[in-house]
């Protein structure tokens, strides 16, 4: 897919990967909207990409609030005449047993993780279509392809999000709408500031500039998914289909240090 001068919805576009996203795509001349919860860093973003040469317009915007989809569409189709990329890439964590995390902070991640974006793409699918070459891109995760302990919840919407966007793609296949998924591995972000997990836990972390080339990448080229974290990672996705019972036991080594590691990890 060709960037240029397209009209791209990017939640999450304040920090991490969503910044490093937006300043990357700046350079392709587009009609950026921009969407997060506050909107001192996204005015930054903003600037940047104006400099750029790309035009954006900020959306401040609870994702998760009722009816917020719906608004932040609008804004975009508003002020850019459509839209031809929707890149749902807004997330949060919170880590640990699950029987220590809140119910809250169960609720807080399906909203976010998964029922959002689901509800955003919906709302944004008539002016995908009205643009003949429309795209969606689900930020996604590595714990989708591996399961990790002491992160359940994500787990589950990081899974449910990538599995959306393959059944999505097959129901829109044909269409004039691509899907594509991107899986991060541990990105050096704002949303892991809290996390003390390394390299001795299996976490080898990339920067969110690198993921985000490697997503424009996936995207230009037409790809069907992105997968991060370098080849040990590689290695392990692939034991944990073929023999998930050996990944059951080399996690089950690191789990005690691992535990202490992510207890504090929330970006609630």
């Amino acid at each position: 897919m060709d960037l240029h001068d397209r009209s791209i919805l990017l939640t999450g576009a304040g920090s991490g990967i969503g910044r490093a996203l937006a300043l990357q795509l700046a350079e392709h001349a587009p009609r950026l909207t921009l969407v997060g919860r506050r909107t001192e860093p996204l005015e930054e973003v903003a600037a940047v990409v104006r400099e750029r040469g790309g035009q954006a317009l900020v959306v401040q915007a609870d994702l998760t609030a009722p009816g917020a989809p719906s608004v932040v569409v609008a804004a975009a189709q508003e002020r850019f005449g459509g839209i031809d990329v929707l890149v749902n890439n807004a997330g949060n964590v919170r880590a640990g047993r699950l029987e220590a995390v809140e119910e809250s902070e169960v609720l807080a991640q399906v909203a976010l993780n998964l029922s959002a974006p689901i509800l955003l793409t919906r709302a944004a699918l008539p002016a995908l279509r009205a643009s003949g070459e429309g795209l969606v891109v689900n930020i996604s995760s590595g714990i989708a392809l591996i399961g990790m302990p002491f992160y359940t919840t994500y787990a589950a919407t990081k899974a449910g999000i990538a599995h959306f966007g393959e059944a999505l793609r097959r129901e829109l296949f044909g269409e004039g709408i691509h899907v594509v998924t991107v899986f991060p591995g541990a990105t050096s972000t704002p949303m892991m500031e809290t996390s003390k997990a390394g390299t001795e836990h299996g976490f080898d972390y990339e920067s969110p500039e690198n993921v985000a080339a490697a997503t424009l990448a996936g995207i230009t080229d037409g790809s069907l998914t992105v997968v991060r974290g370098g080849e040990t990672r590689t290695q392990m996705i692939a034991l944990n289909r073929t023999d998930p019972g050996a990944v059951d036991e080399l996690l089950n080594g690191r789990k005690a240090e691992l535990e202490q590691a992510v207890a504090g990890h929330s970006s609630l």
